[in-house]
């Protein structure tokens, strides 16, 4: 293993770290107004997390700085952009922390030195486009390089809790392909109770069958698409028109029609399954069209 990721696996296990992960957490939660808020944060408006794009406006704007800093009559231009980016580090940092609060702990601790880095890299910059503005110039770019560093730093915390912790992904969008093209049984019918989750499997994939009436039933993948918590675990409820289960790890809902997330945390649509009722008994198979998987069409 190398130094890094040694460092990163130790960072991940860093248990003292969390009491203050929870409280942060808390605060969070608490000081989000509303759901309508939240999902606007999480993204669930736009189909993944909005922290990444967010972050681009920010990080671009000081890198262009730098750059400016050591290019002749650049100095004004530069001392604007670090103005700009911190304009736009605010909607960055609430959307990156309202997402981070619904991760789980091993996820979180990486995720609080992530914001610490970056916290630190924006107060290096705050004190840089003061001492621009003061006419220290010098000084300012100082400042810079040394807030430069601090993102940099949070910006591989990042991308290891994206990318090797899985933070923000689709823990279901592989649920279609392992299950595979074809019908599988899932049992009879009057053997599963009308409006609770059920736990079944679809060839690997565990999957969650909700029976609404006689004949009516839905079946999709159980594995939130959030951090992977399992539906099958969850309430089933009735919306206005709209039955939905919730995920019971975060609170997540989904609509058991189509999967469409109603609210986040999630993001993603829940892969939703093919059904059929053949001699009293239920089939289920992915929903394909060609090689493109998708969500059942009602």
């Amino acid at each position: 293993m190398s130094v890094i990721r040694a460092l990163f696996s130790r960072l991940e296990n860093a248990r003292p770290l969390d009491p203050v992960a929870e409280a942060v957490a808390g605060a969070v939660h608490s000081t989000i107004p509303n759901a309508r808020v939240a999902d606007l944060l999480h993204g669930r408006w736009l189909g993944h997390p909005v922290h990444p794009i967010l972050v681009q406006v920010p990080i671009g704007a000081w890198v262009s700085a730098t750059a400016l800093d050591f290019t002749p009559g650049g100095r004004r231009a530069a001392r604007r952009l670090v103005g700009l980016g911190l304009l736009a580090a605010p909607a960055a940092i609430a959307a990156g922390f309202a997402d981070w609060a619904d991760l789980e702990p091993d996820q979180r601790r990486v995720g609080l030195v992530h914001a610490a880095a970056n916290t630190v890299g924006v107060t290096l910059y705050a004190a840089s486009w003061s001492a621009r503005r003061n006419g220290h110039h010098v000084k300012g770019v100082g400042y810079a390089l040394l807030g430069l560093t601090a993102v940099g730093l949070g910006g591989a915390l990042g991308g290891h809790l994206a990318y090797s912790q899985a933070g923000g992904v689709n823990h279901a969008e592989g649920a279609m392909r392992r299950a595979g093209d074809r019908w599988y049984d899932l049992g009879p019918l009057d053997e599963i109770p009308v409006g609770e989750p059920v736990r079944r499997e679809v060839g690997d994939t565990t999957v969650v069958v909700v029976r609404r009436s006689q004949n009516g039933v839905h079946v999709l993948a159980s594995e939130c698409s959030h951090v992977g918590g399992p539906l099958h675990e969850g309430e089933v409820t009735d919306g206005p028109g709209e039955p939905r289960i919730t995920c019971p790890w975060h609170g997540s809902v989904f609509r058991l029609v189509d999967g469409e997330p109603l609210r986040g945390p999630a993001t993603a649509c829940q892969p939703v399954f093919k059904t059929e009722i053949a001699a009293g008994r239920l089939r289920a198979r992915a929903y394909a069209e060609g090689s493109v998987w998708k969500n059942a069409e009602v």
